[in-house]
């Protein structure tokens, strides 16, 4: 049971990265100036300007924000789970 929780873990927080970078490529090509040495410490300013940029453009959110959210959340509950088994 641990090893599929352990399992899921990975998957959640490999998806996050993939949405986030995917995220970041976006805002990106939309003239943002992006600090790739100090990615890790930008990342949710990178995602709030995605979602953001979105809006203004679409009256939405984009498609990546809601889904990376959601994958960063799934990995912590299961780490949670995790050290709870």
């Amino acid at each position: 049971m641990a090893n599929i929780i352990l399992i899921a873990i990975c998957a959640s927080v490999v998806t996050f990265i993939v949405l986030a970078m995917m995220m970041v490529h976006e805002v990106s090509k939309r003239g943002v100036k992006v600090n790739f040495l100090l990615i890790r410490l930008y990342i949710f300013k990178y995602m709030h300007q995605y979602k953001e940029l979105t809006r203004k453009e679409t009256g939405k959110v984009g498609p990546l924000f809601f889904p990376c959210i959601a994958s960063i959340n799934l990995a912590l509950v299961l780490a949670v789970l995790y050290f709870v088994v």
